[in-house]
């Protein structure tokens, strides 16, 4: 007891067996290393954040637990190639049955695509789901409040499932699949070669069915397979319409109208350039949000990699898109042959686009001049280089001589003629 106040002071920075040898060799302390443990526990007393609860039983088909855990490290037979594993496990804390999916990684799309095999697997839904707050799942951790995924509370309203974040860096909030993921490395994973992920992926099915049932509860008479059966027919039925796995990203609107996303480009209306978006990326319709307001809607065609829609322009841009070399052929045809002419010779060459500019323009020109000057200018310019600057310039000095036909040059910018060239005072 004459040392008690030197050992409280010690253990203040320094751990009991450095305070015992220091005792030891400075103030000549004479018991053993595990005489004076045995008095630092009984002088700190019980510690009380090590103090557990045990988790009571729960109904069947009432909770799962879910985690995601590095299984180990794989190399593939036919290229020499090293990759780590993670499993997916998903147990249902009444029976403690077993789900395991295996991945080279835990994105958004796997993260929800293992939790639909779970259900499929154990043929029903639990109605709450525990998990941590990992981002492919909860992207705010809040133990009142938490902000989930989009995809994942997809999930949850499909499947009519609470999905319920553990409290933030505490894993004995969900004690079940803790425990279950040790015994899946060592019973499923470790001293077993695998040929391919999908070979791992059957292996652990055959796992969870298997081996993983046949072991007995440890609070309940009977196996694990045994009280699932149970547990089974009181968990929610799978709904009728299969659940769509969709990707869901945040995007900012360009100044074109489109959002970028998957390497695609999607079209949105005008009034939200600037804005972030969320991009709903299902298997055959792609979806924009303004919060949780619907703005656009795509239908996805294989091999697309742009989607526009013009009404998604505002007004004045929208009469630009629509003037496509089929307008203009179609307006060309009325205002005269020889516009048709010098149209279909701008789109006929071998980039029709780089040409598509002059030929709008020059149909254009009946926004200033009379159909029949518009087609006997075309008809001039077909003479020399055919360009819409030629024809601005005929329509500019309104000649319609036809004995100066002749004398078009064919650089656009000169229509006096060779011969009014040499005559200029010198």
């Amino acid at each position: 007891e004459r040392f008690r106040e030197a050992i409280a002071d010690g253990l203040l920075s320094n751990t009991a067996t450095t305070v015992w040898q220091r005792l030891r060799d400075e103030r000549g302390l004479d018991v053993g290393l595990t005489t004076f443990r045995r008095y630092v526990h009984e002088l700190r007393g019980v510690d009380v954040d090590r103090v557990t609860v045990r988790m009571p039983l729960t109904a069947p088909g009432e909770v799962a637990e879910v985690d995601y855990a590095h299984l180990g490290t794989w190399t593939d037979p036919r290229t020499g190639k090293r990759s780590k594993v993670y499993a997916f496990v998903m147990t249902l804390c009444f029976s403690r049955m077993h789900f395991v999916d295996v991945a080279f990684g835990c994105d958004q799309r796997s993260w929800v695509a293992s939790h639909v095999a779970a259900f499929e697997f154990f043929g029903g839904v639990p109605r709450q789901i525990r998990m941590d707050n990992l981002k492919t799942g909860v992207l705010r951790a809040d133990i009142y409040d938490p902000l989930l995924n989009r995809a994942y509370a997809e999930l949850g309203a499909h499947y009519d499932t609470l999905l319920d974040p553990c409290r933030q860096g505490q894993p004995k909030d969900k004690p079940r699949v803790e425990r279950a993921v040790p015994y899946v490395r060592d019973s499923f994973w470790r001293g077993r070669d695998f040929s391919s992920l999908s070979d791992m992926k059957g292996g652990a099915l055959g796992w969870c069915s298997g081996v993983a049932t046949q072991r007995p509860h440890r609070h309940l008479p009977g196996t694990v397979g045994e009280l699932f059966l149970h547990e089974q027919a009181a968990l929610l039925p799978l709904p009728e319409t299969p659940f769509e796995l969709a990707r869901w990203a945040l995007a900012t609107v360009h100044p074109d109208c489109h959002v970028q996303s998957d390497g695609r480009f999607f079209s949105v209306p005008w009034q939200h350039v600037g804005k972030q978006l969320h991009i709903r990326i299902g298997e055959r319709v792609v979806c924009a949000y303004e919060g949780t307001a619907l703005v656009k809607t795509h239908l996805l065609r294989p091999g697309q990699r742009r989607y526009t829609d013009p009404a998604d322009y505002p007004p004045q841009k929208v009469a630009f898109l629509q003037r496509t070399p089929v307008w203009c052929r179609r307006r060309a045809a009325e205002l005269g042959p020889s516009v048709v002419a010098i149209v279909d010779e701008l789109l006929a060459g071998p980039h029709p686009l780089a040409c598509l500019r002059q030929a709008q323009g020059i149909v254009r020109l009946a926004d200033s001049y009379a159909a029949d000057d518009i087609d006997d200018a075309c008809r001039r310019a077909l003479l020399a280089d055919g360009s819409l600057r030629t024809v601005r310039n005929i329509l500019a000095r309104g000649r319609r001589d036809d004995d100066d036909e002749g004398h078009v040059s064919n650089a656009g910018a000169f229509l006096h003629g060779r011969q009014a060239l040499l005559e200029l005072p010198r």
